[in-house]
């Protein structure tokens, strides 16, 4: 993954730091915001705005994801066109509501 942006800040005795304007403006960071830090396997670090999330389990598998991705960038790619059209006519005419809640039954 070729970096964009390189910037620098420095701990203090307390090991703590500011966290650069740009990368505050970057992660849309504001006062009180959580910062994830993903440690990889070879010593590099990815730095992530935290999300508060009601499932553990979904943010495991979304930074197992997250982590996945940045070993193998080569394995991510586009959906075959054969596919998407195949999704796109098995779901013709469904509607969903997304932001409609889960009936209890099924949570």
């Amino acid at each position: 993954m070729p970096t964009t942006l390189q910037l620098e800040s420095t701990l203090t005795d307390r090991y703590q730091t500011t966290v650069p304007d740009g990368v505050r403006r970057a992660l849309n960071l504001g006062k009180r915001d959580r910062i994830r830090y993903l440690v990889q396997s070879d010593g590099s670090v990815i730095l992530q705005r935290a999300e508060e999330t009601d499932d553990p389990v979904l943010g495991s598998f979304l930074n197992f994801l997250a982590q996945d991705i940045h070993a193998h960038p080569q394995r991510v790619a586009a959906l075959d066109k054969d596919l998407t059209k195949r999704m796109r006519n098995l779901t013709k005419g469904v509607k969903a509501d997304l932001n409609a809640p889960l009936d209890p039954a099924d949570e």
